[in-house]
């Protein structure tokens, strides 16, 4: 299937759905007294522009190259992602700010009704459905605004867990769970949305592609004819993309051409094998 084929249907899927089930959550918190699913479903909501966000991120970061932008676009996808890290930490730290109010003014607290608790159990199928939905794609485009979407789903499912517990403990008797289960909301907003925003950075500050990376590709450089060792490896990630830059060492008594054809079989050979290596950046050096 072709690519904006997916990000388009994923887009479509995920805003109707995160629409619909704010809507639902929203009303239940609402007529069903509960604070928790009203966090809940701002939640939810914020998963709209989260989505959005990534839609146009993707598809900006797959735009060619051009003559002001010759390494392409792939940055562009980051953006999005540390665009979404912020909304999560926005929706956290207000949905964090509303409980605490609610716990320091208790005068404020109602027993929730059981149509909340209902909403929670309804959240909680869809929202991890979409996550593995999302993921599943975000995999196949390799796409890291999509897969810290999937992430936003998969902490929405979380938080209306802690809707579910807290508004559950709240019937019992205990109303105070309610803006209770709010914070615990909080924190595990703000941890995804850490974890997306660091993953972003990361890979914006050309970053080395790791360890295990670095050595998977080392072995296939010097398994390839005429190479006779590697004097320089840097890898750097951009955006979804990784660049290698690489010195290779080669008999010093060959001819040019065959110096040439050795480079351009590793250059070759990297990019055909490794499929996120956008480019590969070959030195040779006569072998001392």
């Amino acid at each position: 299937m072709d690519e904006s084929i997916i990000v388009k249907k994923m887009s479509r899927i995920g805003i109707l759905g995160n629409v619909v089930l704010a809507g639902f959550k929203l009303l239940a918190g609402i007529f069903g007294h509960s604070s928790a699913m009203i966090s809940d479903a701002v939640h939810s909501l914020s998963d709209v522009f989260a989505t959005l966000i990534a839609y146009v991120g993707v598809l900006m970061s797959k735009q060619p190259e051009d003559d002001e932008h010759p390494y392409g676009h792939e940055r562009l996808e980051c953006v999005a992602s540390l665009a979404l890290g912020i909304i999560l930490a926005a929706t956290g730290l207000g949905i964090g700010y509303s409980g605490i109010h609610k716990i320091i003014e208790p005068k404020e607290l109602e027993i929730p009704t059981l149509l909340p608790l209902v909403a929670a159990v309804v959240s909680i199928v869809v929202k991890e459905g979409m996550f593995w939905y999302t993921m599943h794609y975000a995999k196949i485009l390799n796409s890291s605004a999509f897969k810290a979407d999937a992430w936003h789903h998969r902490s929405d499912a979380i938080s209306s867990v802690g809707s579910f517990i807290g508004i559950g403990l709240a019937k019992m008797g205990f109303p105070i769970m309610d803006p209770i289960a709010s914070l615990l909301i909080c924190i595990c907003i703000i941890k995804v949305a850490y974890d997306i925003s660091k993953d972003a950075f990361v890979k914006m500050l050309d970053t080395s592609c790791g360890q295990e990376f670095e050595q998977d590709i080392r072995s296939f450089i010097e398994a390839q004819p005429g190479v006779e060792r590697i004097d320089l490896l840097h890898t750097r990630q951009f955006g979804n993309k990784n660049y290698v830059e690489l010195e290779i060492a080669v008999k010093g008594d060959i001819s040019l051409i065959d110096a040439h054809n050795i480079a351009e079989d590793v250059h070759d050979g990297l990019e055909t094998n490794y499929p996120n290596i956008k480019h590969v950046m070959v030195h040779v050096n006569p072998l001392e």
